[in-house]
């Protein structure tokens, strides 16, 4: 494994651990130089390709979702632990479809859906990029619906 401070590969691993419910192994590394740094492995069912709105595709990539899910969960009361758990399931759920090509909008919905049950800021905060709110007519319109959810 490439040290992330020197750019070489001489690191020993100093601790392993699985975590994410056995999906992943978290090991705790060791540079010479001193540095100190973690690495996962976590089991990949098959390689997905994430089709853009546009029509482009490219490959899935777990780090894009995971930025995603830690912006939406900035100063929220989720551990760590938890959103890791999150975004395994995601991940997960996502290769199980059986699909080898997912359209960023399953994608979306997927993680709108996931987040609504995990924290309600974090869903809104999501949801207001994901569906490009404009306005604050538009965060009312939204935030309304929950409400008619709830009241059901």
């Amino acid at each position: 494994m490439i040290c992330p401070c020197e750019k070489k590969g001489e690191t020993s691993v100093v601790d392993s651990r699985p975590t994410e419910d056995g999906t992943a192994i978290r090991r705790r590394r060791l540079c010479a130089c001193g540095e100190r740094f973690t690495t996962f492995e976590r089991i990949q069912i098959r390689e997905l390709m994430v089709i853009k709105k546009n029509g482009r595709k490219s490959v899935f990539d777990r780090d894009k979702l995971s930025k995603s899910v830690y912006i939406a969960l900035k100063k929220r009361p989720i551990d760590t632990e938890t959103a890791e758990k999150f975004i395994s399931k995601i991940t997960r759920a996502l290769e199980e479809l059986g699909q080898n090509e997912i359209s960023t909008n399953t994608i979306g919905t997927m993680l709108m859906e996931g987040l609504k049950d995990l924290d309600p800021v974090a869903y809104v905060r999501f949801a207001s990029v994901y569906r490009n709110f404009r306005e604050e007519k538009d965060f009312v319109q939204f935030v309304d619906k929950i409400d008619v959810y709830k009241k059901r």
